[in-house]
């Protein structure tokens, strides 16, 4: 074999090890991304397709790491605590109050934490880097809200939305799992 034979190989070889390492990391990237995301992966993908998927996901998490977000103090906890039990006892006489008042509570604590105050949308995409197991529950409760403020949500629905805010605004308080009240933090059907 020549050398010019020899440094093909070689060449052929680099660009195979190249390919298979190109091929394993992005593989390790989707691996940790659905890991993180759970459920928020799939829906991204099924919104952008896989590689554009991929991308808007790791975009959402260096946006978020650059907020200023931030633990609630215990006092601001437990008066956020207690403006919930108030909006659940609304909810007897007033459902569609409690549901409003419910929507500006879980608002008010992604403030109070530092999420950005943007476009519904941008807010969902920002907590579902640090709350991927509930954000589904806030895209479903803000449905909600919307259907009721056209009249197209019943008793039913509204319930449904206070146990979707309720699973968010436990985890935005990040209360510990014995100070949670009575809902998954998955989405019911």
């Amino acid at each position: 074999m020549d050398t010019r034979q020899v440094v093909l190989v070689i060449i052929a070889l680099v660009a195979i090890v190249l390919v298979v390492t190109l091929l394993l990391v992005r593989k390790r990237r989707s691996e940790r991304l659905k890991q993180q995301f759970g459920p928020e992966y799939d829906r991204t993908v099924k919104e952008h397709g896989a590689q554009r998927a991929e991308a808007v996901l790791a975009d959402r998490e260096q946006r978020v790491k650059k907020l200023a977000i931030h633990p609630l103090s215990r006092d601001d906890r437990e008066r956020y605590v207690l403006e919930w039990t108030q909006v659940q006892k609304q909810f007897v006489d007033n459902p569609s109050l409690a549901v409003d008042e419910a929507d500006k509570l879980v608002t008010n604590v992604m403030a109070a934490r530092g999420y950005p105050m943007g476009d519904f949308e941008q807010r969902a995409a920002d907590v579902s880097v640090n709350y991927p197991g509930v954000v589904q529950n806030y895209r479903s409760a803000r449905s909600i809200v919307v259907r009721r403020s056209k009249g197209q949500a019943t008793t039913e629905d509204m319930r449904q939305a206070m146990v979707y805010y309720r699973s968010l605004f436990d985890e935005l308080l990040d209360l510990p799992k014995t100070e949670n009240i009575g809902v998954s933090h998955e989405r019911a059907s």
